[in-house]
C-alpha cells in the first residue's frame, strides 16, 4: 500500500498536476464581499483574475479549510487503500490551514498521518507535494516521506516581484505603514519568505529594475527545479526564457510556468511574477 499525498489549494498545483502525481487537494475559501467560493473547485484561477480586475470588485479575502475538510480527505485516501497520509500545508505563520490539518490528524489517532509545514506558499508547497508523491511511488512510508520533505524544504526558495504592496497590506501580510511608504516611493518590491514570513528582499523603484533584480535573484545559483509563477497582466514566456538562459550550471530537471491561483493571488495582486526554486544539492 502506498502513501497518499494531500495538500491544500494554496499550493497552486493545476488539475493536470494533481492527476499526474495523484495528489489530493483540500480547498481554501476565497470571498469577494458576501460571495464565497471553495477555490479552485468553484473558482478557477482564470475566473478569479477576471473577477479581481473587474471594475468595483470587492477586495478578496481567504479562509483556511476546516479540520473536518482535512479529516474527510484523509479518510477518503485511507478508504481507497492508502497505507498512510502525508499532508503538505501552507506555512503556519501565513495561514491557519496547518492547524486544521493537525486537528484532523488528532481525530484519527490510529492512522499513519504526517503533517508537513511547508513554511511557505504557492509552488513552494506544490514542489514539496510533487516530491512527496514521487517518494510514495518508491514505497517509502509516511514518516520517511515527511522527514525527506523537511530536508527538501531547506533547498526551496522563492522570489516574486509585485506591482503593488496593497494586496499584502489589505490581506494582513504586511503593515499599513510599510505599504504606504512603498506606495509613496512607487516601489515595485521583490518579496521572499524567510522563517515562514513574507519579507521584502529588495525594493526597486521601477518595473524595469524590479524585473532585472528578480531575474538576478532567481539565477544566482544552480537549480534542480524552476517553477515560474505569475498573475495577469504579467507576460510569462519572455520572462521564463530569460531566466532559463541566465541560470548557471546544468539545465533544471523540471520547469513549470503557471498562473498564481486565487488563494495566493488574493495577497499578491495583479502584475506579479517570479519563481520558486529548488536549489541544486
Amino acid at each position: 500500500m502506498t502513501v497518499a499525498v494531500v495538500t491544500d489549494s494554496g499550493s497552486d498545483l493545476t488539475p493536470t498536476q494533481l492527476r499526474e502525481y495523484k495528489i489530493r487537494q483540500v480547498p481554501l475559501t476565497v470571498a469577494f464581499g458576501d460571495r464565497s467560493y471553495l477555490s479552485p473547485d468553484d473558482l478557477t484561477p482564470e475566473e478569479f483574475w477576471l473577477q479581481l480586475r473587474a471594475p468595483d470588485s470587492p477586495f478578496p479575502h481567504t479562509a483556511a479549510p476546516s479540520a473536518g475538510q482535512f479529516k474527510r480527505a484523509f479518510e477518503e485516501a485511507l478508504a481507497d487503500g492508502a497505507g498512510g497520509v502525508v499532508c503538505v500545508c501552507l506555512g503556519d505563520k501565513l495561514s491557519a490551514t496547518l492547524r486544521s490539518a493537525q486537528i484532523a490528524r488528532e481525530m484519527l489517532p490510529d492512522q499513519a498521518i504526517e503533517i508537513v509545514n511547508s513554511q511557505s506558499a504557492s509552488l513552494a508547497i506544490g514542489a514539496m507535494a510533487i516530491h512527496g508523491s514521487r517518494l510514495a511511488a518508491e514505497g517509502i512510508p509516511a514518516a520517511g516521506i515527511a522527514e525527506r520533505l523537511g530536508q527538501l524544504r531547506d533547498r526551496i526558495t522563492l522570489f516574486v516581484a509585485l506591482d503593488t504592496l496593497d494586496y499584502l497590506r489589505k490581506g494582513g501580510r504586511i503593515s499599513h505603514a510599510r505599504a504606504a511608504i512603498g506606495g509613496m516611493l512607487s516601489v515595485k518590491p521583490i518579496i521572499t519568505v524567510e522563517d515562514g514570513l513574507v519579507v521584502a528582499a529588495e525594493q526597486p523603484r521601477t518595473r524595469a529594475k524590479a524585473r532585472e533584480r528578480v531575474i538576478a535573484r532567481l539565477t544566482a545559483d544552480p537549480v534542480e527545479e524552476l517553477h515560474i509563477m505569475y498573475s495577469p497582466p504579467a507576460e510569462v514566456a519572455a520572462f521564463r526564457d530569460e531566466v532559463l538562459a541566465r541560470l548557471p550550471g546544468p539545465a533544471p530537471k523540471l520547469v513549470t510556468a503557471q498562473l498564481i491561483g486565487p488563494v495566493v493571488g488574493a495577497h499578491v495582486g495583479p502584475g506579479a511574477y517570479g519563481a520558486v526554486l529548488v536549489l541544486a544539492q
